[in-house]
């Protein structure tokens, strides 16, 4: 089974083939990186050289140079590109702080002005993949993940799968704090409901063995301090929205606090990647062999995760991410799980990103959401859930409306929807104020 990763030049593309090389199953027989960088991916081609030194069967991996040679004879496209680097993101972060209002590369006006650039990258990719590889099985980890599914799912239909390792993070953790190991959870034996949108989404139920945990962790100050969405929302919150959020929906529910630690900060979090990633692939290319180049990875990848979602973290009192909170869902293993679950029919159940069919009833059939679906050799096919209450819901809708406006406005260079799509946002306070982000992003001020 030949898998290709575009942006094979990514910074955490070594998970993925790490993962791969533990996978006691084998199902890859080769591994084809593509990259619009050919200095990126030299550089992570060398960091699975090291990988697989001293493995018996390693993945063989080939750097191919064009994207129809990448997908020519491709079973699984994996898409984690990044359109306009980690430039563009900062240009996404800057100019929606300039006027006022969050800054973040998925969510609120940096995620519509990374949607609107990205897209139609993902669409031409989506219409090499139908003419090059149609029975090939496409996971897009690309961000905006459900904006970008969206698009490229009126191209490929139920053969695009998002997936994102921040729902079965939270439920893992979730899991933990509840009083159940490792085990249990890849037991089969725990259980779950989550819906919403990527980015946007609640755990609102969590059993063992049809047993409801969730009840009992959501009145237990010291258990929901124990874990990161815990001292994220804090207690009082969580057990006043009777769920579990996932960490995202930070930006929406303290939107105030989080604004004001970003709104003077001296280095964005892409600022922050493009100077880490931006050094750690100049020293790679001179570190003289895999081995060094492999070293500098894992430290420069261990302050990554240790930094992530840092001002969120500031603004409900500065503390800093424990070893369980770093062990989040792994998207290299939801990547996995979800190949294993199609090659071997086996109706495995995970959270993606998938079209909503019936759902959420109140949403368009064709519209995607993140839920948790039953995996088999046919897809992803999302499980009925509990209806939303009203608050989820009502977000879900206004997110979902700005998603479909900015796939219109991507896909028919239609200003109007663009301004839409930034004006409709639940983060965006004003249409003046998105009328000017979208001419500065279009002057590239």
């Amino acid at each position: 089974m030949r898998l290709t990763i575009l942006g094979g030049g990514g910074f955490r593309v070594p998970l993925v083939y790490r993962a791969l090389l533990a996978d006691p199953a084998d199902s890859v027989s080769e591994v084809v990186l593509h990259d619009t960088d050919s200095r990126r991916v030299a550089v992570i081609a060398e960091v699975l050289t090291r990988l697989a030194q001293g493995h018996p069967a390693p993945v063989p991996v080939r750097v191919a140079q064009s994207l129809d040679e990448a997908l020519a004879g491709a079973d699984f496209v994996f898409s984690a590109i990044r359109v306009g680097g980690t430039a563009g993101r900062i240009r996404d972060e800057r100019i929606p702080l300039a006027e006022g209002v969050l800054g973040q590369e998925t969510v609120g006006a940096g995620g519509v002005l990374y949607g609107l650039r990205t897209i139609p990258v993902a669409l031409h990719i989506a219409e090499r993949v139908a003419q090059l590889a149609p029975a090939a099985w496409v996971i897009n980890f690309t961000n905006p993940a459900g904006m970008v599914t969206e698009a490229m799912s009126q191209v490929l239909g139920d053969r695009v799968i998002g997936i994102c390792d921040s729902p079965v993070g939270l439920v893992r953790r979730a899991a933990r704090a509840a009083g159940l190991g490792p085990a249990a959870f890849e037991s089969g034996r725990v259980g779950y409901d989550y819906v919403g949108l990527n980015h946007l989404g609640w755990l609102r139920s969590l059993t063992f063995e049809g047993a409801e945990l969730l009840p009992r962790l959501l009145g237990d100050d010291s258990a929901l301090a124990s874990f990161e969405e815990g001292r994220l929302f804090g207690a009082e919150w969580l057990q006043t929205l009777g769920a579990l959020p996932n960490e995202y929906l930070h930006y929406y529910y303290f939107r105030r606090e989080t604004l004001d630690s970003l709104r003077d900060t001296r280095e964005t979090r892409g600022e922050f990647l493009d100077q880490q990633q931006g050094g750690f692939f100049e020293r790679a290319a001179a570190a003289g062999g895999p081995d060094a180049v492999y070293a500098l990875w894992e430290r420069t990848r261990l302050e990554r995760e240790e930094t992530y979602m840092a001002h969120s973290r500031e603004a409900t009192g500065g503390w800093q991410r424990d070893s369980h909170d770093l062990e989040g869902g792994g998207y290299d293993r939801v990547a996995l799980a979800l190949m294993h679950a199609i090659v071997r029919n086996s109706g495995t159940r995970l959270i993606l990103n998938v079209r909503n069919g019936t759902t959420v009833p109140q949403l368009a059939p064709d519209a995607i959401v993140e839920t948790v679906c039953e995996v088999t050799a046919h897809g992803a096919r999302p499980l009925p859930c509990a209806p939303l209450r009203e608050d989820q819901l009502g977000l879900m809708l206004q997110v979902k409306a700005v998603e479909r406006a900015a796939v219109v406005a991507a896909t028919r260079k239609d200003r109007g929807a663009a301004l839409r799509a930034l004006a409709l946002h639940p983060l965006v306070d004003s249409p003046a104020v998105a009328a000017r982000i979208l001419e500065r992003a279009a002057n590239k001020d």
